[in-house]
């Protein structure tokens, strides 16, 4: 079977594409965005926001998270840290336990970049 490769010139991709975003970031968009991604970009960190998001109650405490990854309680710990530093989680103590959640605020300005905001 043949696979057939169409090249459109700057003119046609022009005549049959829209633009991906209604508008490009402002140099405030990019700067509050960027810390964001940085933090995500860590397959670790990406599966804590992944696992806590699903989570029963959209929170979840360390010493339920920390037995998905083949790593030291510290270090699932310091991962959550990154993501409440960046403002990617919410964190309340109850006692001795620390509950993350999900900043909702944080992650629309992540998704209008990947799929919200675009069309």
């Amino acid at each position: 079977m043949s696979k057939s490769l169409v090249v459109l010139d700057a003119v046609g991709a022009a005549g049959c594409c829209s633009p991906l975003v209604r508008e490009p970031l402002s140099a405030e968009q990019a700067e509050s965005v960027a810390p964001l991604l940085k933090a995500l970009a860590d397959p670790v960190r990406l599966r804590l926001m992944s696992l806590i998001a699903s989570h029963e109650g959209q929170e979840a405490c360390v010493c339920e998270l920390a037995g998905a990854f083949d790593l030291s309680q510290p270090t699932v710990s310091h991962h959550l840290k990154v993501l409440h530093e960046c403002g990617l989680l919410a964190r309340d103590k109850r006692g001795v336990w620390v509950y993350y959640r999900a900043n909702v605020a944080a992650l629309s300005a992540v998704a209008s970049l990947v799929g919200g905001g675009m069309g």
